[in-house]
């Protein structure tokens, strides 16, 4: 019997488990509670996209007479080739059969339907020897295909990374929810509860938590907890996660009562163990009795909002390691849905998930929940704390990929995870999300690199200096352009988010918008982005203070979910029609083409003109090599121990001692030669300074000091031609 189960509803990701309920179990565990944790989104999947289930519902369908378009038709027909390969696709989608990855590749083997009509030219995109990624999206579409099938013929409401999202989307009522949890159960309803009524009966848990992310696993969510609280009425049933701390604030109809005991708000560490422990003792002898954190439940009917504990919320530090135990790591499926690197990171492979730092250190942006604690309140973790978890992680799970799903990680702390990874000599591969802000230099992105990174994603949001500052931001278009050109020249991806619509922002500022990203993208700076109309949330500064933006909210009776408004914009434009082209341009700008067509061409409506120099961004990153180092910038050495040779010069007569220090790059060796004296300290300083070694800073004004102690003229030293050589080969200032 165990205190808890925690479950991840359908639909979540394909290829890794949403972290929520691991990162639970991880704390949990540190509280001596067993919970036993599910996916079962992926469960679902697996039980559908498998033959049994394929023969099922192809037989469902033509009974039924639901096989009705000439795409469903011509899928039909190839059923058989279908029970076929769907077994063998899955296993090899899953890492366990890559052999299949020639045979995929041919062009008999997969029955292909209307996803195939839009195939790239996979030579281009994969190149002749990309037959893993190639056979990957080839297998990606197959599935699709499938998909389309059972959206058409067998339930209308599937997707694979989400399931009836358009009910739980802004549901300012939970009526129509409500009304299609009185209707019978659908196909994909029936192999969810299947699955897990086996769970049930296997745990014998007094709690279900279900953590609900999004809009698209909330109706599985109510669908499962319906289930739960008729055939297994003495079971309590919980909500928390990301959809209730954002929607559901304002709750106030009752009947979200007849599914789920409990729903808890923001961090759930504390809520959670509350709850496990008034349903583990449910008596006044318990001094937790009937005191939560931050808990919505029914109380003499209505709703009522218990924060009765005077129990602190857990330190960052102090919350444990993840823990990915019971969930079904080696059967979560790699797709690649479109031929572009980064975005195949949210897809394919299996990424560890964990946070640099709780909420967002800047916390200023006006589109964003900043009032709501998962981004107002910020506290960062430790460095040590987080390598020691990404080593307690690798030896879990024996996967060495990391993603820290941050609001925006620290610069400074990711310096010190950094360092402290290169210390321990670790292995990793890591990506995350950013602020494109100044501390970002060239330096700082190859010490990213150099530890594993990457690939990171940040917002540019409007590429409008003007409505940067309405945004508050934080960041200029030029600033942007030089960090993204620093991560780009260090070998790491970057991808932004975009914004249009944003309120005041005219048809011209979109417009100079796309131009600017358009010279990004032409210079390399960014390699891949994405598009999204400005929406207004209850919780941002916007929501709040409307008027300062030039905004009118349209609001509706709340009563269910409360967080996207309707608006009113006093600019009277129609910003959705821009939403086609700047789409259809950032997806040919990803694959390097369509530079030179004229932005007007992506829109079927006449645009003025870009008013940004054709040669703006390109001036954003022209590099002023000033001779000036902070005296507190932190000196560390990247590379290897150079191997040294002593040898005399001789000129005119005269001779000195000189030394020859060689430095072994995995690309090639490089050689600089110094005067003995200073060449012997120099190898002593990088030996003291070596990530390899130890993470103790080294200040410049400390080394300058140490030189001086010996020579003259550290500055003419350290600005001389040797020394610029030596830091392209690793001798960073941070």
């Amino acid at each position: 019997m165990k205190d808890a189960l925690l479950i991840t509803p359908p639909f979540t990701q394909l290829n890794t488990p949403y972290p929520a309920t691991a990162y639970l179990k991880g704390f949990l565990n540190t509280q001596n509670i067993d919970i036993y944790q599910m996916d079962l989104g992926i469960e679902v999947i697996l039980e559908l996209f498998s033959k049994k289930k394929i023969q099922d519902f192809f037989e469902i369908a033509f009974k039924t007479d639901s096989i009705v378009s000439e795409n469903c038709q011509r899928i039909y027909a190839l059923k058989n080739r279908y029970y076929q390969t769907i077994d063998p696709i899955i296993s090899f989608l899953q890492e366990k059969n890559k052999t299949l990855s020639r045979l995929i590749c041919s062009e008999n083997f997969l029955p292909r339907a209307s996803r195939f009509q839009q195939l790239e030219d996979l030579e281009w995109a994969f190149g002749s020897m990309g037959n893993q990624d190639k056979a990957k999206h080839l297998a990606t579409l197959y599935l699709e295909d499938i998909s389309d099938f059972i959206i058409e013929c067998i339930d209308d409401n599937f997707g694979f990374s989400r399931y009836a999202e358009s009910i739980g989307q802004s549901a300012n009522s939970f009526d129509e929810l409500y009304t299609k949890l009185s209707l019978e159960l659908s196909y994909i309803d029936r192999i969810s509860i299947d699955i897990l009524k086996t769970k049930i009966d296997k745990t014998k848990p007094k709690l279900i938590c279900f953590s609900v992310p999004f809009p698209g696993n909330l109706f599985s969510a109510f669908r499962c907890a319906q289930f739960i609280k008729k055939q297994y009425p003495k079971i309590k049933i919980a909500m928390g996660g990301g959809f209730p701390n954002t929607e559901l604030r304002d709750l106030k109809d009752i009947r979200v009562f007849e599914f789920f005991d409990y729903i808890t708000l923001d961090d759930g560490e504390l809520p959670i163990e509350l709850l496990i422990s008034n349903t583990q003792q449910p008596t006044p002898a318990n001094d937790d009795y009937n005191k939560f954190k931050r808990t919505l439940l029914l109380k003499e009917g209505a709703v009522y909002y218990n924060n009765l504990s005077t129990k602190q919320d857990y330190k960052q530090n102090s919350v444990g390691t993840p823990d990915y135990s019971d969930l079904l790591l080696d059967k979560y499926i790699s797709v690649i849905e479109i031929a572009n690197p980064m975005h195949s990171l949210w897809s394919d492979g299996r990424w560890n998930k964990l946070t640099m730092a709780h909420g967002c250190y800047w916390g200023k942006c006006s589109f964003c929940d900043i009032s709501l604690d998962y981004v107002r309140i910020y506290e960062p973790v430790a460095a040590k704390i987080l390598v020691d978890r990404i080593e307690e992680l690798t030896d879990q799970t024996g996967e060495t990929g990391f993603h820290f799903v941050d609001e925006a990680a620290p610069p400074a702390l990711m310096k010190a995870v950094a360092l402290e990874i290169l210390s321990r000599n670790l292995t990793i591969t890591w990506w995350t999300n950013i602020r494109f802000e100044k501390s970002f230099t060239k330096d700082l992105c190859l010490l990213l690199k150099q530890s594993g990174c990457i690939a990171i994603s940040g917002g540019l949001e409007v590429a409008s200096d003007r409505l940067l500052k309405l945004i508050d931001k934080g960041v200029t278009v030029e600033q942007v352009a030089q960090v993204t050109n620093n991560f780009t020249n260090a070998g790491v991806m970057v991808h932004s988010y975009l914004m249009y619509g944003y309120p005041t922002q005219t048809i011209l500022e979109t417009v100079n918008s796309l131009e600017m990203v358009r010279q990004l993208f032409k210079i390399g700076s960014i390699q891949s982005g994405f598009w999204h109309q400005f929406s207004l949330t209850t919780h941002s500064p916007i929501g709040k203070n409307p008027e300062e933006y030039g905004i009118t909210p349209l609001y509706n009776t709340i009563k269910f979910a409360n967080n996207d408004v309707n608006f009113k914009d006093k600019t009277g434009i129609k910003h959705e029609k821009f939403s086609q082209g700047l789409k259809a341009s950032i997806f040919n700008y990803m694959h390097n083409i369509g530079f030179d067509l004229p932005l007007n061409d992506w829109f079927d409506f006449n645009l003025p003109k870009t008013t940004t120099p054709p040669n703006y961004i390109e001036k954003c990153i022209q590099v002023d090599n000033k001779l000036y180092t902070k005296p507190n910038a932190q000196i560390i050495w990247l590379g290897e121990t150079p191997i040294s040779e002593l040898f005399t010069k001789s000129k005119k007569g005269n001779s000195w001692p000189m030394i020859k220090l060689t430095i072994h790059t995995p690309e090639n060796s490089n050689q600089i030669m110094l005067e003995a004296p200073k060449g012997l300290w120099l190898l002593a300083l990088l030996d003291k300074i070596s990530t390899k070694k130890n993470t103790k800073k080294h200040k410049f004004s400390e080394i300058k000091t140490d030189f001086e102690n010996k020579f003259e003229d550290f500055e003419l030293f350290w600005y001389s031609k040797p020394l610029q050589k030596l830091k392209g080969l690793g001798l960073l200032t941070l």
